[in-house]
């Protein structure tokens, strides 16, 4: 039979860090987008000019598609941000902000050719902030910390405090019938 890892209080330190980072990321983008009233995503959609871009500019002309698109944005990352912060739903909030942020990466990918209206942070070339956070989130996928720190944790404590004081009192209840 084989042994789980263990692994050390500072690599679970460094886990839970990870987590709370992008969480804190992905809930700051997602709250700046929904008190910014000008903001819409329209605009990103119809710069996108590579294998998906003719599915996202198709998006942008449509008045009633934009408008499902910045609710998706706003409160996947908002609801992703706090997820991950909180550590709850965790291992849903990470698939779910790999799938939104590596849409936002297929949208405007950093290749050699490819010019986008709004300018990207520095100079990358197939690597951008993007790619990063979606690998950053699959660490955090596999590697859950929740139970660490996060309500999933003292969730999961509190549904076991009951369980284990219910058995402690029906095993008091077998010895006084036995005796």
């Amino acid at each position: 039979m084989s042994q789980l890892p263990t692994y050390s209080k500072a690599q679970l330190n460094v886990l839970v860090l990870l987590r709370m980072l992008i969480g804190w990321h992905l809930l700051y983008e997602g709250i700046s987008k929904l008190w910014n009233p000008g903001w819409s995503s329209a605009g990103y959609l119809m710069d996108s000019n590579w294998l998906l871009g003719g599915i996202f500019q198709a998006m942008a002309g449509s008045s009633a598609l934009v408008a499902v698109a910045d609710a998706i944005t706003i409160w996947g990352l908002i609801l992703i941000g706090l997820a991950l912060m909180l550590g709850i739903f965790t291992r849903y909030a990470a698939i779910g902000g790999m799938l939104l942020v590596g849409l936002f990466y297929l949208s405007h990918p950093p290749l050699i050719g490819t010019h986008y209206a709004m300018p990207a942070e520095g100079s990358s070339l197939l690597v951008n902030k993007n790619l990063i956070e979606v690998a950053a989130l699959a660490v955090v996928l596999v590697f859950p910390t929740s139970h660490l720190i996060g309500l999933e944790g003292l969730l999961a404590k509190m549904r076991a405090q009951p369980a284990a004081q219910l058995a402690v009192e029906e095993r008091e209840t077998e010895l006084e019938q036995a005796s």
